[in-house]
């Protein structure tokens, strides 16, 4: 399959809601999402435990997105584990699925497994053809500018979920505008991720919110 040069080969669209939304868990999304976000911290983050001598330790039930084993394995034999893209793919779409019900997007509960109405594209790549053994070290840091820019967003993003909040709970609906506002920043944090930690391409994330 010919990729078109102009596209770029990560992306992330998330259905719009044509139709009157949950107010009740609109309302209470603060409490709804608890639960998940405790089983996705369990997975994505760390754990506090006592050692027998009383102190505290961190523990990683799962080491979250698997970054720095894929660097070397890409730096040293140009190879990235397909078991590792998988998972890294598929906590990935499950976070971002949470975070789409955190802001509104949707009210389905997030599934650990099912597509649901986020959809994320990301495809495995030929290490030996499409990425360069070196890059991954560097990816990080080249990615800086567009942490910058997403800080910023995230603020017009928090904006955007307090005004559909109101808009939900008033008249059942997202507004069209901020829905698909908020669905350009997480494209873009998609593409980031992909590029900068995911190490899935070395094609840099295009400034824009456009697909």
């Amino acid at each position: 399959m010919v990729v078109n040069a102009g596209v770029y080969p990560v992306n992330l669209t998330v259905d719009y809601p044509d139709r009157e939304l949950d107010r009740v868990t609109t309302l209470f999304r603060l409490f709804t999402i608890i639960p998940i976000a405790i089983v996705m911290s369990l997975i994505a983050g760390p754990t506090l435990s006592w050692t027998s001598a009383n102190q505290v330790t961190y523990e990683y039930a799962a080491g979250a997105i698997v970054v720095l084993p894929t660097v070397l394995m890409i730096l040293f034999q140009q190879k990235y584990p397909r078991w590792w893209f998988d998972w890294n793919l598929a906590l990935t779409k499950f976070s971002t699925r949470v975070a789409a019900y955190f802001m509104l997007l949707t009210d389905q509960y997030p599934s650990t497994d099912e597509e649901q109405a986020v959809h994320i594209e990301i495809p495995y790549p030929n290490v030996k053809e499409e990425l360069s053994h070196w890059m991954p070290l560097v990816k990080w840091f080249l990615a800086i500018p567009h942490y910058i820019v997403l800080c910023f967003l995230y603020v017009a993003v928090l904006v955007c979920a307090v005004i559909s909040w109101f808009a939900i709970i008033f008249t059942g609906r997202y507004p069209r505008d901020l829905f698909d506002f908020v669905v350009s920043v997480f494209r873009w944090t998609v593409r980031v991720s992909a590029y900068a930690f995911l190490l899935t391409t070395d094609r840099y994330p295009p400034f824009s919110l456009a697909a």
